[in-house]
């Protein structure tokens, strides 16, 4: 980051981007109180605010949500959410659940302070944001670390420092990306927990994987004794194996450009290019920046 990029975020920002171990109260608190100062909080219409590309966080609990909601619309939105100007409307860089439960208490404005921020910035505040303050499920913080780590160039060690997170943790996260679909989807919706999963995904065979991971969950096995059961069958584990960072990198171009593109976070993995859209107004909008259009309508 250049001088002039630090001076411009401001003594909390450049901690917050720095190789340091990050703080998203002291960053926020910063941000509020400077837009308290200049008079930068601003009511923003909640059509125009878009999810943050890089939310790392796909599964919201609904009755956190509705609670929220409830106290909005008893006592209003007490702490503005922190945006950037898009290519049409505002990108949300924080406040993802204050946005949800706002538009669940049916406002149609939000208060909010407009600040620029690059793509790795927003990252890194989208996923510090959800670990401090409410534990993402172990696929969606492992999914962070992995972008961070491929856009911003930095090594497992430095990106483990800097969330006061030891190397092996890193490691072992990451290595949950490793497992087949359907056991990362047992993860995400608990039906494994993190241990069960970083006990399988040190096997090779991904079909003993599948197996194990539903016996798991047919049998209620817990973490020791699914370890006890991986070392009776003696099943060959793998060998750590680097990526291509070239081929990531590449990929983590494209998937921006797509963004700047259609506005949402695509995703470009397994030969498979993802474009999420949370409803039809947003797939119609999408399919017109594609030019496409089904004859007739």
């Amino acid at each position: 980051m250049t001088e002039t990029r630090k001076k411009a975020l401001g003594k909390g920002l450049e901690q917050l981007f720095s190789n340091e171990v990050i703080n998203f109260d002291n960053f926020e608190k910063e941000i509020v109180d400077e837009g308290k100062t200049t008079g930068g909080i601003i009511e923003i219409e909640l059509d125009e605010i878009r999810s943050n590309p890089y939310q790392p966080r796909v599964i919201f609990d609904n009755d956190a949500l509705e609670e929220l909601a409830e106290s909005i619309k008893e006592h209003g939105v007490i702490q503005p959410i922190i945006v950037k100007k898009g290519i049409k409307g505002y990108e949300l860089v924080a406040g993802e659940r204050r946005t949800r439960a706002a538009r669940l208490a049916a406002l149609k404005t939000i208060p909010a302070i407009v600040k620029e921020f690059n793509d790795v910035e927003m990252m890194e505040i989208a996923l510090i944001e959800n670990i401090e303050r409410e534990n993402l499920n172990p696929i969606e913080e492992a999914r962070a670390y992995e972008n961070i780590l491929k856009i911003n160039n930095i090594t497992q060690e430095e990106l483990a420092h800097k969330f006061a997170k030891s190397r092996s943790y890193i490691t072992n996260m990451l290595g949950l990306l490793t497992l087949p679909e359907m056991v990362i989807k047992l993860v995400e919706t608990k039906e494994l927990s993190m241990g069960h999963a970083r006990a399988l995904s040190k096997i090779e065979d991904v079909r003993k994987i599948e197996e194990l991971a539903l016996k798991i969950v047919r049998e209620g096995l817990s973490v020791r004794d699914t370890e006890k059961l991986i070392q009776a069958l003696e099943l060959p584990k793998k060998h750590n194996i680097s990526r291509n960072s070239n081929f990531d990198i590449r990929f983590s171009i494209y998937e921006n450009l797509c963004r700047e593109k259609l506005g949402v976070k695509v995703k470009i993995n397994n030969k498979k290019i993802e474009i999420p859209y949370k409803d039809e107004e947003e797939l119609a909008r999408i399919l017109e920046e594609l030019n496409i259009s089904i004859e007739g309508e």
